[in-house]
Parts: structure tokens; sequence; C-alpha cells
């Protein structure tokens, strides 16, 4: 008999589409938006593809992401320009709280990683509190509502509070928001085009991979090179992983898949750091900050990111072929 799960993780897309929905009603509303028409129609589509993105077909659900990309590449997206809390009475809430305004931020990854550790555990018969194969991520979703429920505690705000300043953060964000969605899907793409294979010919060909430190080093700086193109580590990762991970290390050299799957995505990721593809992470927040130089933020991470990669070559070398 299958296990039934309390809470599975198609709730959470529910919410997070409903804060979509929100935005799109909220743009539709506001008549000073000079583009609220377009605006509201991508997040409209957007929350669509959350709300019922499983019951969809998948042929649909490409084509409003199609429409959303149009719209966004027609600048038809742009955020509302409704007031916020003044910097004087930022300034002012601050000082009040002061290190009370941590607790929330702090409680996500704590709840995660406790939620990852325990509640896949938890279960009466064939009745499972949450969905044992999303663990992470119902984890995840639970931790951010705690937090909520506890910032909203803190700081004495109204409930729509969180959904109305979470709406702004997003419009600030825009398109870049969908980003790693689609470069995730295009990895998987890539995938199923063969890439992978054409890559490992190629790496084959121009390094002496029957060394074992040859074969991580060029797994790891695959991993990063095709995030610092592609702006996302999960659209690397099934190309990279398939083209060079499995053939040299795993079934050339016999070294361990999880640890190789590990700490590559952590090689990943320092692709991310060095690269404005990752508009979300690094362009967004230059834009957030009013910084003149849009790429900021890149640059201060440049040195960061290619320590770490240094790091996790060594990490990969001496762990994955001796556990």
């Amino acid at each position: 008999m299958n296990p039934t799960p309390l809470i599975t993780v198609e709730a959470f897309y529910s919410i997070i589409g409903l804060v979509f929905a929100f935005i799109a009603v909220r743009l539709v509303r506001d008549r000073t938006h000079g583009k609220r028409w377009g605006s509201a129609l991508f997040w409209g589509l957007l929350a669509v593809t959350y709300l019922f993105g499983k019951v969809l077909p998948p042929l649909v659900v490409g084509y409003l992401v199609l429409a959303m990309v149009a719209l966004a590449a027609a600048r038809q997206v742009a955020r509302s320009e409704e007031r916020g809390p003044t910097r004087a009475e930022r300034l002012a809430s601050a000082e009040r709280l002061r290190n009370k305004l941590f607790w929330p931020a702090l409680l996500v990854p704590a709840v995660a990683v406790v939620g990852t550790l325990l509640l896949d555990r938890v279960h009466a018969g064939r009745f499972w509190l949450i969905e044992p194969k999303q663990v992470t991520l119902i984890s995840l979703g639970l931790g951010a509502l705690i937090a909520i429920g506890v910032a909203m505690r803190t700081t004495g705000a109204r409930v729509t509070v969180p959904v109305q300043e979470g709406g702004r953060l997003l419009q600030a964000i825009g398109w870049a928001l969908i980003l790693p969605q689609m470069l995730a899907a295009l990895g998987g793409i890539f995938a199923k085009a063969g890439v992978g294979p054409v890559v490992a010919d190629l790496v084959a060909q121009a390094l002496p991979t029957q060394f074992p430190f040859v074969a991580v080093a060029a797994y790891c700086l695959g991993m990063a090179v095709f995030t610092m193109c592609m702006g996302n580590a999960f659209a690397a990762f099934a190309v990279i992983t398939g083209g060079i991970g499995l053939p040299l290390i795993v079934q050339q050299h016999h070294g361990n898949v999880a640890i190789m799957a590990g700490i590559g995505m952590l090689a990943g990721y320092c692709g991310t750091l060095m690269t404005p593809m990752a508009a979300n992470f690094n362009i967004v927040p230059a834009m957030l900050l009013d910084l003149r130089d849009k790429n900021a933020v890149v640059k201060a991470q440049v040195p960061i990111g290619l320590t770490i990669l240094a790091a996790n070559i060594l990490i990969m070398y001496f762990a994955v072929y001796r556990f």
C-alpha cells in the first residue's frame, strides 16, 4: 500500500502561486503603473504554472513560459512604484528590534536542517506527516512559514504585510526570478540532446584523464565554467556529470558517486559567484543597492569563488577515491 503524505511539496507550490496571483491582482488595480497589463499578465502566467502546472499538459506550460519570456523581452514587465517604508521608518524599526531581526532569518535554515533529518521518519501506519521524497524542500517551506510567523510576532506587523513586502521584493527581482527554472530545464534539454558525450570526447582528447586528479580537476572546472556560461549550476550538472563525472571519475577510476555529485555541485556554485549570467544572484543585488557598477558584486566574489573552487578540487580528490 502506497504511503499517504499529509503535507506535500505541491502545497507549497500552491502557496507560492497564490503570492504571484496576489501580485498580478495588485498590478491590475494600480492605475498609475505604466505597464500594468504586461506586468500583471507576466505574474499571472507565473501563478498559473505554480498553481496548475501538475495538471496542465507540458506543452501548455511550455507555451506559458514562452509567453512570459516574450513579455520580458518586450520590456513589458516592470515593478510598481507603490510606497514602502521610508528610510527613517526602517531605521527606527531596526533600532527598536536590534538583533531580534535575525531570528526569523536563522530559523529558515535551522528548521530546514532539522526537518530534513527527522520529519521523513514521522508516520502512523500508511499516513506520513510529509512526502518522504521531498523532505528537504518541504522542510525549507515549513522553515519559511515558521519564520514568517515569528517575524510577524516580533515586529507586530499585520497579516498582509509579508505578502505586500514580499511582492515588492519579487517585483524588484522581476523576470530574473524565473531564470533558475529556465536554465535548469535547458540543462536537461542539453543532456537529452547528447551534449554530455560530446563534452566527454573533447575532454578525453585534450587532457590525460587516465590520471585520477586530472579527472577530478576536469569535472570541477567543467562544472564551474559551464555554470558561468549557463548561469545556473543545475543546468551544468546534467551535462558535465553525464559527460565527465560519471564516465571518468565513477566508471574509469571507481570514485564515490555521492561525494562526486555533492562536491561537484559546490564547484558549480563557484561558477555562479563569478558570472553575470546568474542575474538573480549577482545583477539583481546591484540593482537593489543602486550600485553604479552593475558587475560590482561579481567582481567582489571572483577571488572567493576561485579560492573555494581550488578547495573543492582538493577535497574531492582526497575523498572521492577513498570513501
